[in-house]
């Protein structure tokens, strides 16, 4: 039987566990095996306080003291080793537990998906896609025609149009220049005749009359008297 199996108490005719198991049980030796350092760690200390405390009164107690020491420090080791080994028994099987996992979702996922495209033919999704483009362009071809204008009398000729117009330009000038029928105002646009009205004409105004010369001057003096 392996250390392992006597640890778990695994007999060759049980069934295996499972991972799952055999993780959970991995974790309870280690918290057993780290309750089981943590005494033993005290257990040293106490036997280096005894060694101290009989080292020059009975020397004989303060050998056996530090000889327990030593077991207690190779039982710690021993655990130690142990405690080293579970671990990388459980990282083991936590990451076989992890691959199983995904490996079973995965071929699930690989079900799921062949489920899927049983019901497609490629060649019926390629005809599809090449229906799905054609279609495509033919409302695009449809959306340019109605975006486009309808574009009526383009049978006229732009230039036809402009010798027309400098042919009527060149006759009305002729007349203008031959003085041939003078172009009629209409009669809403007539200014009405004025009647011919003897009106009085205003007697002019009489221009004030200018004051003296000497007038000025005694003002002028006066203001100046007054301002000084």
């Amino acid at each position: 039987m392996s250390v392992f199996g006597k640890i778990f108490g695994f007999k060759k005719d049980e069934k295996a566990i499972t991972t799952g198991e055999a993780i959970q049980k991995l974790r309870e030796t280690e918290e057993m095996l780290v309750k089981k350092q943590d005494f033993l760690e005290k257990k040293i200390e106490q036997e280096i306080a005894t060694a101290r405390k009989n080292g020059t009164k009975n020397k004989r107690v303060a050998l056996q003291a530090l000889k327990r020491k030593k077991r207690y420090e190779k039982q710690l080791q021993q655990i130690d080793g142990t405690l080293s080994t579970i671990e990388m028994q459980r990282e083991a099987l936590e990451g076989a537990n992890t691959n199983t996992a995904v490996l079973q979702t995965m071929g699930e996922a690989a079900k799921a998906l062949k489920a899927a495209h049983q019901h497609m033919d490629v060649d019926k999704v390629h005809d599809m896609m090449d229906d799905i483009a054609e279609q495509q362009e033919v409302a695009r071809e449809i959306s340019d025609a109605i975006s486009n204008p309808i574009a009526f009398g383009q049978d006229i000729d732009d230039d036809e149009l402009e010798r027309e117009l400098e042919e009527l330009e060149q006759e009305e000038l002729d007349k203008e220049l031959l003085g041939v029928g003078p172009v009629g105002v209409p009669d809403d646009l007539k200014v009405p005749d004025v009647p011919e009205t003897n009106i009085p004409t205003a007697a002019p105004r009489s221009r004030p009359q200018a004051r003296p010369a000497d007038e000025d001057d005694d003002d002028m003096k006066e203001l100046a008297a007054w301002a000084s």
